[in-house]
């Protein structure tokens, strides 16, 4: 078994106007650099072997720190990036609905069957980022292993794991807090999910 702790990178600079960021490459605010220092914080004291993150700059800012409190060297993979959301990449909710009102409602309606105009299959993210995963946890049997990512992923990832129809993600895990844990151990064909969504005690918010 492998315990595998999922986190969300810290806040970026479009966290403010919930814009949707996939894969732009945004930074993160001067509060997103706290609440990865306090990720660290709690990183070096965790038991953690190895610390790994998507290769978009906002997640390996999160986790380079932790990675250094830890003491191994950060590792990194494409698979692990945000879903895509082409044609809605940096727009708020409201400026979709103006832009692409019908998609946008179908969206909302089942967010995989109909994803935003021009972005990636969630399907697909699901698969590559569960594949990752599951790679992660080979190369760390009976390890603990910080994943630092992305929102939509990590709820896509959540659902295919534990067999709840992909359509539910937003319905099911309407949000995830920058840096909080979400707990999972893999073993086999086998989840569990310990622990979600949890905040750090005294965390920067």
């Amino acid at each position: 078994m492998t315990r595998l702790v999922l986190v969300r990178h810290g806040e970026s600079v479009w966290h403010a106007e919930n814009r949707y960021a996939g894969i732009s490459d945004i930074a993160l605010t001067p509060l997103g650099v706290r609440q990865a220092d306090w990720l660290a914080g709690w990183a070096g004291e965790a038991g953690l072997s190895s610390v790994w993150a998507s290769t978009l700059s906002r997640s390996m800012r999160t986790a380079e720190p932790c990675a250094q409190a830890v003491g191994a060297p950060l590792r990194t993979d494409e698979r692990l990036r945000e879903l895509a959301f082409g044609e809605a990449e940096g727009l708020t909710a409201a400026e979709m609905n103006q832009r692409f009102p019908r998609a946008r409602e179908d969206f909302r309606a089942d967010p995989v069957a109909h994803h935003l105009p021009g972005g990636e299959d969630p399907v697909k993210a699901a698969a590559r980022f569960t594949e990752c995963l599951r790679d992660i946890a080979a190369e760390h049997p009976g390890e603990r292993v910080l994943v630092v990512a992305h929102t939509t992923v990590i709820r896509l990832a959540l659902c295919r794991l534990i067999g709840v129809p992909l359509r539910e993600y937003r319905r099911l895990f309407p949000f995830l807090r920058n840096c909080a844990l979400t707990e999972i151990s893999l073993h086999e064909d086998r989840t569990a999910v310990l622990e979600f969504n949890s905040p750090l005690p005294g965390a920067p918010s």
